[in-house]
């Protein structure tokens, strides 16, 4: 009979789990195909995820809490699982994003992570390659938890028009996303605004950046260049880049005003299409 790979738990996030669920599954006295079996999946991805050969996402630990009664342990460590899914030059930005209370962001392309839906991800994150995809959309995916959160960091997120229009993943990831942006209306903590084409030369010129506040800890600027991000909590740039993105939300359309122009290029650019023989299609 083939011995379990033994695992360091403390060599990795995603070892430490894999050690975990085996170490909770045989105290309740199962095999792996048995647990599979009451979470409806199979004893082989169960293994997987064991040995630290595959990405547990948060359904799947869900349902084994649930399975095993554990009181929430595997679903409170999938957190620190996923996020060492993220490059590791973007893990620390991502802890004190957790941690703000105030988000605001600058995108002269693409939607603003936080904002993504999963294909539009998917779409994004697998540009270059598609290794270990699964598990790095689930890290994107997981991060917006955030916004579902009791208490809920203020977000503000201004959006070059050139996101609505610029093709991410075809057709319907397209209306997807931009459905997603119009259900944002309806949150309180979340307000997005439009910078329009015709805004003409502004202050978000330079490039994307985002501006995270807390409680009890100074202001912080983030900025990305090709290869990896950076963080300065200066008090000069800090202060620069809230004036840049004062004028950044001056020069955008108000927030319904977005709304509707969102609206108009989600059935204008994505509605529905006429086949050749003059049927619609979605």
């Amino acid at each position: 009979m083939t011995q379990p790979r033994t695992l360091d738990a403390s060599a990795s996030p995603l070892d430490y789990y894999g050690a975990e669920l085996r170490r909770l599954r045989e105290a309740a006295g199962l095999n792996q195909a048995q647990l599979g079996g009451c979470i409806f999946c199979t004893a082989s991805l169960v293994g997987q995820i064991e040995t630290a050969k595959k990405v547990p996402t948060r359904d799947f630990s869900e349902r084994v809490d649930a399975a095993l009664g554990t009181e929430g342990h595997l679903s409170r460590l999938i957190g620190l699982v996923l996020r060492s899914q993220l490059p590791s030059w973007f893990q620390a930005y991502a802890e004190l994003e957790a941690r703000a209370s105030y988000i605001s962001t600058y995108q002269a392309q693409l939607v603003d992570g936080l904002l993504q839906t999963e294909g539009y991800a998917r779409a994004v994150l697998g540009v270059l390659t598609e290794n270990n995809l699964d598990a790095r959309v689930e890290a994107r995916l997981e991060r917006q938890r955030i916004l579902r959160r009791d208490n809920p960091p203020l977000s503000w997120v201004v959006l070059s028009e050139a996101a609505l229009h610029q093709e991410i993943g075809g057709h319907e990831v397209m209306r997807e996303q931009l459905t997603r942006l119009r259900e944002f209306q309806d949150r309180q903590w979340v307000n997005i605004q439009i910078l329009p084409f015709s805004a003409g030369q502004h202050a978000g010129l330079p490039g994307t950046f985002s501006t995270l506040r807390f409680d009890d800890d100074p202001d912080l600027i983030y900025t990305e260049d090709f290869v990896q991000g950076h963080m300065t909590a200066h008090p000069e740039k800090v202060k620069e880049s809230s004036l840049r993105y004062a004028r950044l939300q001056a020069s955008a359309l108000s927030v319904e005003d977005s709304a509707a122009l969102i609206a108009r290029v989600m059935e204008e650019r994505y509605g529905e299409q006429p086949t050749s023989d003059g049927r619609d299609m979605a």
